[in-house]
């Protein structure tokens, strides 16, 4: 894993790496509205996050997620707020964007294993 200074430069990096579907958080899914895809968490798994602090406000949190289906055969980015902004669904979705994540993992460090 990669160590970034700022959210710009991980996602321009994921994107010379392939990751180029722009991909969003609806609800209970991840859409890549471009290509009219709409998966659930089996769907895709996540290859790489990095997480961000605000600048003014360290509980002003994203996290850069490299997300790849095999599926829809697509490598995409997802950015997502986390700490004050985040979205606390109880889902699938989220379950699976916070699964290994630590409050110390910031930029990408090494997690913890399993």
């Amino acid at each position: 894993m990669k160590n970034y200074e700022t959210l710009v430069d991980a996602t321009n990096d994921l994107m010379k790496r392939g990751y180029e579907a722009n991909l969003s958080l609806e609800g209970d899914t991840v859409q890549d509205k471009s290509r009219d895809i709409i998966m659930t968490a089996d769907d895709f798994e996540i290859d790489e996050f990095y997480r961000f602090e605000g600048a003014s406000n360290p509980a002003d949190t994203s996290i850069v997620y490299a997300v790849t289906s095999r599926k829809y055969n697509l490598k995409g980015i997802l950015v997502n707020a986390y700490g004050t902004y985040a979205n606390n669904s109880s889902s699938a979705i989220a379950a699976k964007l916070h699964h290994h994540q630590v409050s110390h993992n910031l930029h990408g460090e090494d997690r913890p294993t399993a």
